[in-house]
C-alpha cells in the first residue's frame, strides 16, 4: 500500500509545472501497474503502515483511480477556459489520496479522520468551479447533514477504544446497545444516502461542476456502502435486532424515489435521485446481512459507480452545447449527436439493469436476498424495478427524440475526447460481467 501513496504524493510536485494531460496519463499508468501488482482476496493483504485491502477495499481503490482520471478527462473546459487549473488538480489529486487513504486503513478512528477530510476537497470543488450561486446553500447542506451524523460515529469510536482497546475493524469486540448501533451507521446512511436524509444529494449534484458530480456519484456514495460493511462486521447478532426499520424505510424509498424522478426537469436532478433509489437497494442488500446481499452490494456499487457517473458526463456534454440542463429545452439531439444517441441509450439501459452490465448481477443478487429475508418485500421491489425502467426510458426519450428547441442558435460538434469518456465509462461497466466472481465473497 505504500508504493500507492508514494505514488501519489510523488505527483505533487509535478502539478506546479501544470500539465494536465500529464497528470491524466499518470493516473492512467498508476492504476493499470497497480491494478496487476495488488491481490484481489477475501482477506486483508498488502498490510504495511496498518493499511491493506482485501476485495472490497481493492475494488473501490480502483474505482476511485478511475473515476478521478475520468474527471480530469471530462473537466477540459477548466483547463481550455484556464479557470484556475493547477487549483483544480491539486484538489483531485488530494481527494484521490484521502479516499484511497478512507478505503485502505484498517483502524476505525483512521477511517472516520480519512472519511471527513474527503469532504474538504469535495467542498472546494463544488464551492470553486460551480455554476450558479445556489452552490454555497449547496454545499452548506453537504457539509453540515455528513457533520451533524458523524458526529455520534465520532463518539462512540472513542467508546469502542475505551471498551475493547483496539480500533482494528476485525479485533472489536464490546456489547452494543441501541445507542451505539444508531450511533455507528447513521453517518453512513446520510453518506448513502438513505431516503428522508437524502435532501443534500440532488442539490450537491445540480450545483457541482461535473468533476464534482462523477466523484458524488462515482465514489463518496460508496464510501457509506463501505462504512455499514465495517461496522456490521462487529454489530452482527444485535444488529439483526433492528435492521428491519431501516430496511422498511429503505424499501418505501426506492418506490418513492422512482415516482420522483418522474417528475424532474432537470436532467442532473433526474440522474441525483436514481442514484438515491440504487443506493437503497445496496442499503437492503446490507442490512440482511447475508453474504449474497454483501456481494450484489458490492457489485451495485461498482456498476452504479460507473453507470451513474456516465450519465453525467453525457448531461454535460449536452450542457456545454446548449448551456441548459433542462428536459423543455434538450429535445431532438438525436439530430444533432446522433453516435452520442446510441451512448445516451446504452447507458440509460444500464442504468435499468440490463444485460450485460455489472447492475444486472448486482440487482439479480440484492433481489435474491431481500426476497430471502421477507417475502412481503416483492411488491417494493417489483414496483421500484418498473419505476426504474421507466424513469430512464423517460430520460432516453426526452432528450433524443421531439422537436429541437427553435430558440437555439449555436451548437458544437462532439470531439475525440468525449467520446473517448463515455466509452472508458461504458466498456469496464459492460466488460465486468465476464468476470463477476471477482466480487462474489462471503462475510
Amino acid at each position: 500500500m505504500m508504493s500507492m501513496f508514494m505514488y501519489m504524493l510523488f505527483l505533487i510536485p509535478y502539478l506546479l509545472v501544470g500539465s494536465w494531460w500529464f497528470f491524466t496519463i499518470s493516473l492512467v499508468i498508476g492504476f493499470f501497474y497497480f491494478y496487476n501488482v495488488f491481490w484481489f482476496s477475501d482477506y486483508f493483504s498488502m498490510m504495511s503502515y496498518s493499511f491493506g485491502g482485501d476485495i472490497l477495499s481493492m475494488s473501490m481503490i480502483f474505482l476511485t483511480f478511475w473515476i478521478v482520471m475520468l474527471m480530469m478527462l471530462a473537466s477540459y473546459m477548466i483547463y481550455k477556459n484556464n479557470d484556475f487549473p493547477v487549483e483544480f488538480m491539486y484538489v483531485n489529486l488530494f481527494l484521490l489520496v484521502f479516499l484511497v487513504l478512507s478505503f485502505s486503513t484498517t483502524n476505525l478512528l483512521a477511517f472516520f479522520i480519512f472519511f471527513e477530510s474527503s469532504l474538504i476537497p469535495t467542498l472546494f470543488l463544488i464551492f470553486g468551479w460551480g455554476y450558479q450561486p445556489e452552490r454555497l446553500n449547496a454545499g452548506y447542506c453537504f457539509l453540515f447533514y455528513t457533520l451533524v451524523a458523524s458526529m455520534p460515529l465520532l463518539l462512540s469510536i472513542m467508546y469502542i477504544s475505551n471498551m475493547s482497546s483496539t480500533l482494528f475493524y476485525f479485533l472489536i469486540d464490546l456489547e452494543v446497545d441501541f445507542y451505539i448501533y444508531i450511533a455507528l451507521i447513521m453517518a453512513f446512511l446520510v453518506k448513502m444516502p438513505m431516503i428522508f436524509v437524502h435532501f443534500w444529494l440532488p442539490k450537491a449534484h445540480v450545483e457541482a461542476p461535473i468533476s464534482g458530480s462523477m466523484i458524488l456519484a462515482g465514489v463518496l456514495l460508496k464510501l457509506g456502502g463501505y462504512g455499514l460493511m465495517r461496522v456490521l462486521y462487529f454489530m452482527y447478532e444485535y444488529s439483526i435486532n433492528y435492521n428491519y426499520i431501516f430496511m422498511g424505510l429503505s424499501l418505501y424509498g426506492m418506490v418513492l424515489v422512482g415516482v420522483l424522478c418522474m417528475y424532474q426537469t432537470d436532467i442532473k436532478s433526474l440522474i441525483a435521485y436514481s442514484s438515491v433509489a440504487h443506493m437503497g437497494l445496496v442499503l437492503c442488500g446490507l442490512l440482511t446481512l447475508d453474504s449474497w446481499g454483501y456481494s450484489g452490494a458490492l457489485m451495485l456499487m461498482i456498476g452504479h459507480g460507473l453507470c451513474s457517473s456516465g450519465l453525467f458526463c453525457l448531461a454535460n456534454i449536452i450542457y456545454e452545447k446548449t448551456h441548459s440542463r433542462s428536459f423543455y429545452i434538450n429535445k431532438g439531439l438525436i439530430v444533432f449527436m446522433p453516435s452520442m444517441s446510441l451512448f445516451w441509450f446504452i447507458l440509460s439501459a444500464n442504468n435499468m439493469a440490463s444485460p450485460t452490465s455489472l447492475n444486472l448481477v448486482g440487482e439479480v443478487m440484492l433481489l435474491n436476498s431481500v426476497m430471502g429475508w421477507s417475502t412481503l418485500s416483492l411488491l417494493f421491489l417489483g414496483l421500484s424495478s418498473f419505476l426504474s425502467c421507466c424513469y430512464s426510458i423517460f430520460l432516453y426519450s426526452y432528450t433524443q427524440h421531439g422537436f429541437f428547441y427553435t430558440g437555439m442558435k449555436t451548437f458544437g460538434f462532439n470531439t475525440c475526447r468525449e467520446y473517448i469518456l463515455v466509452l472508458l465509462h461504458i466498456i469496464p461497466l459492460n466488460i465486468l460481467i465476464l468476470k463477476c466472481e471477482l466480487f462474489d465473497f462471503c462475510i
